[in-house]
């Protein structure tokens, strides 16, 4: 190519000194552009240790870097990166390109595209979109996520979310600790014990935030979770979550359903007629429970039990109101004959003030039942993970909300 083109490619590319095109290969059978830069031999670089100055050239270390698309042909950067003998550290080290990152087979644009394509792609989407393999487009996310979430400030955290999600088939869990007030997700980790509440404290911690500031903590009732939150987060209200005590109050109808399934036929297959509420039934559904609505049953027994607790505790406007309510609600299932129902009301007696302390915050795990949602649609997306921590890097870029920063003065590092 002609030195007017070179030169256009270099302003394009801003190559500026010690920098230089030095030529350019077009083939159009093998859909492919390779840009050769080279540095003068009198330039100054800068050691990438120490930030000192030095113009002694020990040798030179050949790299090829992916740039850009030249419209639908490939384009390389191919140049010459040479070993400075810094005085200061006293000791030989390459240069570092000013046109990518240390260490990385891609330039800083095409780093750039890959993380815009990855917001909305699958990461094999995206490497067959650019043609790269899925595990080079990978590691340039891991990179940027990790950076940006080491950076991540917690100093504004005052209200999480605990839940534990399954990493793969079996009983393989970690878990999740969300920001109720954004919706990110702040922390990952192995397991499901007290350890990993301390686990987090310490991630809070290392990230500008206070653990005497942590008002509120949502999670289930599990015994690990709450022996962590108490010490842990002692200052904070642990919310129990009202889906997940619904969920109980429904096993609870249903064991009353089973027992009495083996006296009673008609109970039979109507599972979900009792799970759900009357309004979301189908015509079948709705036919069947007809059929045994006139029937003195336990189990309906159990249902309307369920369905005046929904429909009348949730409503309550204070705390104060809520209390009174679940006292009449809890004498009621205490004294209602119904084994399952009783111990049901053991549960809410150990946990009454979790429960209650959803109408001071008003917060459930909604949010992290979502996330717990996206977060087996990223395993599926990617057929699996092979170890957790490449696991933990797709949740941090799909839903921890984190600004990936790409420098935008990518050609101006060296002089």
């Amino acid at each position: 190519m002609d030195q007017t083109t070179i030169d256009l490619f270099s302003q394009a590319l801003n190559i500026t000194s010690p920098w230089y095109v030095d030529h350019i290969d077009f083939s159009k059978e093998e859909h492919q552009m390779d840009i050769y830069v080279k540095f003068k031999e009198d330039g100054v670089f800068i050691c990438p240790t120490c930030g000192s100055e030095t113009g002694s050239i020990h040798d030179v270390h050949e790299r090829t870097w992916r740039h850009l698309n030249f419209f639908q042909y490939k384009c390389y950067i191919h140049c010459q990166l040479p070993r400075i003998f810094c005085k200061v550290c006293n000791k030989v080290q390459v240069v570092e390109a000013p046109w990518a990152r240390k260490g990385s087979g891609f330039t800083l644009m095409m780093e750039g595209l890959i993380l815009l394509l990855t917001d909305s792609m699958t990461y094999s989407e995206a490497g067959n979109l650019i043609d790269e393999e899925d595990k080079r487009v990978f590691r340039v996310v891991k990179y940027y996520v990790k950076k940006a979430h080491n950076k991540l400030d917690c100093s504004d955290v005052t209200s999480i979310g605990v839940d534990e999600t399954s990493k793969k088939k079996g009983h393989n869990y970690f878990t999740v600790v969300a920001n109720m007030d954004t919706g990110a997700v702040l922390y990952v980790t192995d397991g499901k014990d007290s350890d990993t509440i301390e686990n987090f404290r310490s991630f809070l911690v290392a990230h500008g935030g206070d653990s005497s500031k942590i008002e509120n903590v949502c999670c289930d009732m599990s015994p690990s979770f709450i022996k962590g939150i108490d010490t842990c987060f002692p200052g904070a209200d642990i919310v129990f979550d009202k889906f997940h005590l619904m969920m109980m109050i429904n096993n609870a109808v249903n064991e009353v359903r089973i027992a009495e399934k083996k006296e009673n036929d008609d109970l039979k297959g109507s599972k979900y007629i009792f799970l759900k509420n009357p309004e979301n039934l189908t015509e079948k559904e709705k036919k069947k429970f007809e059929s045994i609505s006139n029937q003195n049953l336990k189990t309906l027994r159990a249902y309307h039990i369920r369905l005046e607790f929904q429909k009348n505790f949730w409503k309550s406007a204070t705390r104060e109101d809520a209390e009174k309510y679940l006292k009449k609600w809890y004498f009621w299932i205490t004294h209602s004959k119904l084994k399952p129902m009783k111990e049901l009301a053991k549960t809410i007696k150990r946990h009454w003030n979790g429960i209650l302390n959803y109408f001071y915050s008003r917060i459930t795990n909604g949010i992290l039942e979502g996330i717990n949602s996206q977060i087996q649609a990223i395993k599926r997306a990617a057929r699996g993970f092979k170890n957790l921590d490449n696991f933990k890097t797709a949740i941090y870029h799909r839903l921890g909300r984190l600004e990936l920063e790409i420098s935008v003065d990518i050609f101006e590092t060296s002089r």
